[in-house]
């Protein structure tokens, strides 16, 4: 039987759907150490399960894209990368370039730098590189991505809104992400942004949404039907799945909305959320899910 079936399988039995795509997925709030620990790159390169991992860093929603993939370079080769390639690809026509697929089909881990989002999703969108990223993906290659590299992740994705005046209808701007992961919209630099108000007013309108608010230095990593936690931030859920009421379809555009019974759960490393039956998993919790996970998905 071979891994793909073996992953369908598992999934039947645990009573969870199969995975969209079977390499590691990763979002970073932003700000991650680079210098020190290097604790949430490290846990991203042995995602990758070999032991010289090749990793290829995309710039693209960076202004400074030098400078940004010297970072990058320094940080991965000094936790044990075996090569690191500047994945440098700045207009539309790179990203249709022959040497740019060829450098992705190399790749162990996939690493998206911040920026913008929407630079991202311009430059991407229906290109050859983007359907060789998802097929790589889907053959194990580790994706990761720090602030704009973890918002454009989900289908719907947050690209603009003022966090203080963010819950009126409307100011959140919401556009097509890449689509690695469904059910969630992601927004990075959290805590020390003060964005609560942006995934509050998108639960009043996309309830079905899970938000996931993402503190600097630290992460996620979507496992199936798990969100594990690690780094040394906080990880803000918003679930508004259960909420008993929001007035957003009677406003006109800019008005205040209300909405209550909005369940929010700050997590740190070593926790976990369940997509599934929305329940928070405790450090004990989550390891006993990771043993089953392991069980069922090996």
């Amino acid at each position: 039987m071979n891994m793909s079936a073996k992953v369908t399988k598992g999934a039947l039995e645990t009573g969870q759907p199969p995975r969209r795509a079977h390499g590691a997925l990763v979002a970073i709030g932003g700000a991650e150490d680079k210098t020190n620990e290097i604790g949430i790159l490290r846990h991203v390169l042995a995602l990758a399960n070999t032991p010289d991992p090749v990793v290829g860093v995309i710039t693209t929603a960076s202004r400074i894209p030098d400078d940004v993939f010297a970072a990058y370079d320094a940080a991965f080769n000094a936790i044990g990368a075996s090569d690191v390639l500047d994945v440098r690809v700045r207009d539309r026509g790179c990203a249709n370039a022959p040497n740019v697929i060829e450098m992705i089909e190399r790749l162990d881990v996939l690493f998206i730098s911040g920026g913008d989002q929407m630079r991202l999703t311009h430059v991407f969108g229906g290109s050859v590189l983007l359907d060789a990223i998802r097929t790589r993906h889907e053959a194990g290659m580790v994706i990761a991505g720090t602030s704009a590299g973890a918002a454009c992740q989900s289908s719907t994705m947050v690209y603009g809104g003022a966090a203080g005046d963010a819950l009126r209808k409307g100011a959140v701007k919401m556009s097509a992400g890449f689509g690695f992961v469904d059910g969630v919209i992601i927004d990075t630099h959290f805590l020390e942004r003060g964005r609560f108000s942006r995934l509050m007013e998108v639960g009043a309108t996309n309830p079905e949404y899970l938000g996931v608010g993402l503190g600097e230095d630290a992460a996620v990593h979507f496992d199936g039907n798990m969100i594990r936690v690690f780094g040394s931030g906080h990880v803000i859920l918003v679930d508004s799945s259960d909420i008993s009421g929001s007035n957003v379809y009677d406003l006109a555009e800019g008005q205040a909305v209300a909405v209550s019974g909005v369940k929010m759960h700050a997590l740190v490393d070593s926790y976990g959320f369940c997509l599934r039956d929305r329940r928070v998993l405790g450090p004990d919790e989550l390891e006993a899910q990771g043993l089953e996970h392991r069980i069922a998905y090996t």
